[in-house]
């Protein structure tokens, strides 16, 4: 291998995308096709409608409530009446975009969930003026229920699930990676050289933040087996028997295969944790809403899992910075806190005593929003309230869309893009009824070996060290994909996201694959 390519192959493959962007914008003139970023070019257009008309409502409120000073000072939006307002404000702009939405949002919060509708209104327009702090701390009163509803639909849907489930809303599914690493070692939960399971492949910081200083954590790796269409064998499974493994992380359906796990996977894990109720389980499923009828981990073994999900795919809504954490209320985490040792709850009272007066009642989830602001800052905490007005109003549209309008939409795009590709390249992956399509593995050696044979994949493999085709790839067709080695694969090949590009940018994907293919299938020949 080039020694260049062979040092930046060491780095995370967020990072190692900015050298294969370079080579590929190398050549003037020549546009670069980046399929490696997951970032949709795709977006929720309703909810993003409605916003706006609720911002104007909202100034409406504002300007109403204060007595008129050209300066351009407003106040605060008063309850009294508001609802009655909101229906007039509705006449006046009937048939502008987002208003009928809004309209069935009201009605839908009053009628089917059981709110109060002027209560509601008036705290989404105290949101999205953003003019106080939040409070609660970690989500507001109309929001936190909204948004554990609309889990419950993406996440358990119709699986059997009991009991009510705390969210604490944060920055994206970023920072609540960040938050849940950080609160699980604060409160001994986690300790360097305690041992967690990772389900591999995964999404990179999974496996880059157990080795930071600040952790130090041990891996015990469950890989998914391709050739099982990226399930997990029983066998690797059953490492989680081990009492040594203190926590079981995973992506859920899978980064970068984007596989959701099967039901027969998911009741061996569920009875794998009733014979260790202690064993903690952290399942990331923001690409689970891409699936029909997705079942989460997090719906088969609610007590002992922590669910992490982010708006940002599927409502196209990364800049928004929109995620959430969910805990049942009755879960192994506060069990688990509960029966520390005196000495070490006697460290966590007064880390928590200026926040609380009982300290030991403190349940994990708002220890997780104290901790996200080094405790002393916790009167600040959660996230910023236009941002969860915007949360919820994502929400209501995937629980008002009862015919699943919008994600039936957001499948065909991706099923078209993935075709597109796999028809130019000339050969595709086996059929999967568990792929969700996100992303695609381009496994240039399945790929090369359906066209060209195995004898010309085993030359291959030696001529040539896969991270270089990538490398290749960007500088003779100017496309950047990600190497799925930095998510943990075991194979030769690219990340391809299928959500932030147009169809026909796949299909030029797959022409420069097919002829980087066929241009080693030569120098083959040749050797031969």
């Amino acid at each position: 291998m080039d020694p260049h390519i062979e040092k930046l192959a060491q780095l995370s493959p967020f990072e190692l995308k900015d050298e294969l962007i370079t080579l590929a914008g190398s050549v003037e003139n020549r546009l670069m096709l980046n399929a490696g970023r997951g970032n949709p070019n795709f977006l929720a257009t309703v909810p993003r409608h409605a916003f706006w008309q609720l911002g104007l409502f909202a100034m409406r409120e504002s300007q109403r409530s204060f007595a008129y000073m050209p300066e351009g000072v407003g106040g605060m939006p008063r309850l009294a009446g508001i609802e009655d307002r909101f229906e007039i404000f509705a006449r006046e702009n009937s048939g502008v975009a987002g208003i009928e939405f809004l309209v069935g949002a009201v009605s839908y919060v009053r009628d089917q969930l059981g709110h109060d509708a002027s209560r509601f209104l008036y705290e989404m327009c105290d949101a999205i003026l953003g003019c106080n702090y939040p409070v609660p701390d970690r989500m507001l009163k109309c929001a936190e229920p909204i948004v554990a509803q609309y889990l419950r639909q993406e996440m358990v849907g119709t699986y059997p699930f009991v009991g009510d489930v705390d969210v604490f809303a944060t920055e994206g599914g970023t920072a609540a990676m960040t938050y849940i690493f950080n609160t699980l070692r604060e409160n001994r939960l986690l300790a360097p050289g305690d041992s967690i399971a990772i389900g591999m492949p995964i999404f990179t910081p999974y496996i880059e933040i157990p080795d930071l200083n600040d952790y130090r954590l041990k891996k015990v790796l469950i890989e998914a087996d391709p050739a099982l269409g990226w399930q997990y064998p029983e066998s690797e499974i059953e490492k989680l028997r081990d009492p040594k493994v203190k926590a079981f992380f995973l992506v859920n359906p899978s980064n970068p295969p984007s596989v959701r796990i099967d039901e027969e996977t998911l009741q061996l894990i569920a009875a794998i944790v009733a014979e260790r109720p202690d064993l903690i389980l952290l399942t990331d499923d923001v690409y689970g809403t891409f699936a029909d009828d997705f079942t989460s981990l997090f719906a088969v073994a609610p007590h002992n899992t922590i669910l992490v999900y982010s708006y940002s795919k599927y409502f196209g809504a990364t800049g928004w910075r929109l995620g959430a954490i969910a805990t049942h209320r009755d879960n192994v985490l506060d069990r688990s806190i509960a029966s520390l040792s005196e000495s070490v709850k006697v460290e966590l009272d007064a880390r928590y005593s200026t926040i609380t007066t009982a300290p030991r009642e403190l349940k994990f989830i708002d220890r997780l929003v104290a901790d996200s602001r080094t405790v002393a800052l916790n009167h600040t905490a959660g996230l910023s309230t236009p941002q969860q007005a915007q949360m919820v109003l994502f929400s209501l549209f995937a629980l008002m869309d009862t015919p699943n309008a919008y994600k039936m939409a957001m499948k065909r795009l991706i099923r078209a893009r993935e075709h597109a590709l796999y028809r130019e390249i000339g050969a595709s992956p086996d059929p999967n009824p568990n792929d969700v399509g996100y992303y695609t593995l381009l496994d240039l050696a399945d790929l090369s070996e359906k066209v060209y044979g195995k004898p010309f994949v085993d030359w291959l493999l030696k001529a040539v060290e896969p991270r270089e085709l990538l490398f290749e790839l960007a500088k003779d067709s100017g496309i950047v994909l990600l190497p799925g080695g930095g998510f943990g694969t075991t194979r030769p090949a690219g990340r391809v996201s299928l959500a932030n590009l147009n169809e026909a940018d796949y299909a030029n994907i797959g022409k420069a694959a097919r002829g980087l293919i066929e241009k080693y299938f030569e120098k083959f020949e040749a050797v031969k």
